[in-house]
């Protein structure tokens, strides 16, 4: 019986290992991002220290692949994945099974060290969900590169700012944002409901602008939020659904702070003088370059935003921005649409 104790462990821990490496690959490799990869490889570490405190000796004693009755055991199509996604959650799935057979079975030899594998289970847990969390925030948001914050306050109609949305919609607009300020909870929520709707009949990314509540309540993709706002881990526990959390930078030090908050992407700005952000000083061109280098190794995309119109762009993305946002460059004119179609169009070719 002793011998079939080191045989589960041995098996599950090599399951766990090997569970662990390919979900720590998938967030290298995948989506790029270098907190999450982390995270998984020092779950890998922990799992191996664990181990560690067993006895090595009885565990290859144990061992004996070519008379296990397992192998090559099959059942349906468990090794059909249809994406790598699909390759990291079953891994994750793999991973908590084994690590719930090793906190059960070494319990048997040792109790204390089982709370150590049990322990690892319930991280794993944690670190599934924020890797999926992320994959899907980043996948919706990747193809975004037209950002329009709409601003309303207490005095513009609802309809007026609808119609708006649904005219930069039109004209290519990926992602827009409801940015408003001064009006009452209750007003807010209305015109957020219909905003996300107006979105979602025109397939773009609904954002709102400082309220998590309000965007959850509302239904929205997401919500953008300032240096000063409530952080999105705390928003992380608001969310019903996967939701887009994208943060404001003005700074190398601010942008170090929003990549440890995983978000799926960070604005720098303002880059030019704004009325949107009158008392924040631009961050230029320099910035831009620099952000936008720093951010390739973490999986977090970003915006280029402040006083962005069709005589600078070409600038802000030869400086390295993938997407811009733009505001009153485009709902400050005669003819919205066609304002996103002109930048849109010169972002076409560019990668």
């Amino acid at each position: 019986m002793e011998r079939a104790i080191y045989r589960i462990i041995d098996a599950n821990f090599n399951r766990a290992r090997e569970a662990a490496r390919v979900m720590e690959e998938y967030c290298r490799f995948a989506l790029a991002s270098s907190a999450l990869s982390l995270r998984a490889k020092e779950l890998r570490h922990r799992l191996c220290r664990a181990a560690d405190q067993l006895d090595a000796r009885m565990l290859a004693a144990a061992r004996d692949c070519d008379d296990d009755v397992g192998r090559g055991m099959r059942v349906g199509d468990q090794m059909v994945r249809g994406s790598l996604a699909d390759c990291s959650t079953a891994a994750a799935k793999r991973l908590t099974e084994a690590l719930r057979a090793l906190a059960e079975t070494v319990g048997v030899l040792d109790p204390d060290l089982a709370g150590a594998f049990e322990a690892l289970r319930f991280d794993a847990y944690t670190l599934e969900k924020d890797i999926t969390l992320t994959a899907i925030a980043a996948e919706r948001f990747k193809a975004v590169r037209l950002y329009v914050l709409i601003t309303t306050g207490p005095d513009d109609p609802p309809g007026r700012i609808l119609d708006l949305a649904a005219q930069c919609a039109d004209g290519g607009a990926d992602c827009l944002q409801l940015r408003a300020k001064g009006i009452t909870d209750d007003r807010l929520f209305a015109l957020a409901q219909d905003f996300v709707k107006v979105c979602t009949e025109h397939n773009v990314i609904s954002i709102i602008n400082d309220r998590t509540d309000i965007a959850v309540a509302a239904g929205a993709d997401g919500v953008h939020l300032g240096q000063n706002d409530l952080g999105i881990a705390q928003g992380r526990k608001l969310q019903k659904r996967p939701m887009i959390f994208g943060i404001s930078t003005h700074s190398l030090d601010q942008l170090d702070g929003a990549i440890e908050q995983t978000p799926a992407y960070v604005a720098l700005g303002p880059v030019f003088p704004t009325a949107t952000k009158p008392n924040e000083p631009c961050v230029g061109l320099e910035y831009i370059a620099t952000a936008t280098e720093k951010l390739e190794a973490t999986g977090i995309a970003h915006v280029a935003i402040g006083g962005i119109t069709l005589d600078n762009v070409d600038a802000v993305l030869h400086a390295g921005a993938r997407a811009i946002a733009v505001c009153a460059a485009v709902t400050a004119r005669d003819d919205p649409t066609g304002q996103c179609r002109s930048l849109k169009g010169k972002m076409a070719g560019r990668p």
